[in-house]
């Protein structure tokens, strides 16, 4: 068994989702032992933002940049790696009502057509990844965006990786989620206790 762990703060050691990504992997390797874990922290070895030279190189171009270059074999990397994986944790906090870019990034040398999706015939997506794989999402916001919040309409965060994976294939998604956490001391606690009695209690 095969696990993907995905961390994207730029907060090193102060980041809850890193915090809560990691508990959730150690819940897992509890659960499965002898499980191998492939760790990628994408804020500290990020991939290059998509450009028309990887278009092109795609296409056919040949590539003679260097950086191009590494970064294309990483996006095959990527790919090989999530494809393989039977359990996919995501340490995502929420910037500007989204994902962190460090993120969004991976996901877009892994949402590619013909690999990991394709359009039916009637035009319906069909994701083409392995069937059976599980992912988990550790969500940090600073703000409260559920439970009828004001802020509800902004949030492109957690409904946005949900919906991302259930296009490649992945729908059986869990998030454990720590909101509230710019608000004050007690409701970061509060919401910190909460994440990790979910994460205690997620089953094999």
């Amino acid at each position: 068994m095969k696990l993907l762990h995905l961390d994207s703060s730029i907060l090193s050691t102060y980041s809850v989702s890193r915090a809560l990504s990691s508990e959730i992997v150690a819940r897992k390797a509890s659960l499965h032992p002898g499980i191998e874990v492939v760790y990628r922290d994408l804020a500290t070895d990020a991939a290059l933002h998509l450009s028309g030279a990887h278009l092109a190189a795609w296409q056919g171009t040949p590539v003679e940049d260097a950086a191009l270059g590494k970064d294309l074999a990483s996006g095959g990397t990527y790919l090989e790696e999530l494809s393989a994986a039977d359990i996919i944790v995501i340490g995502a906090p929420m910037y500007n009502f989204s994902v962190p870019s460090q993120l969004k990034a991976w996901i877009d040398r892994v949402v590619v057509a013909g690999k990991t999706f394709r359009y039916a015939e009637n035009g319906a997506p069909e994701g083409l990844l392995p069937k059976g794989k599980k992912a988990f999402i550790a969500s940090s916001r600073g703000g409260v965006y559920t439970g009828g919040s004001p802020a509800a309409a902004l949030e492109h965060h957690e409904s946005y990786l949900t919906g991302i994976l259930a296009f490649i294939g992945v729908s059986d998604v869990t998030v454990v989620r720590a909101e509230g956490l710019a608000i004050g001391p007690d409701a970061k606690d509060a919401a910190l206790a909460k994440a990790r009695a979910e994460i205690a209690a997620l089953a094999a």
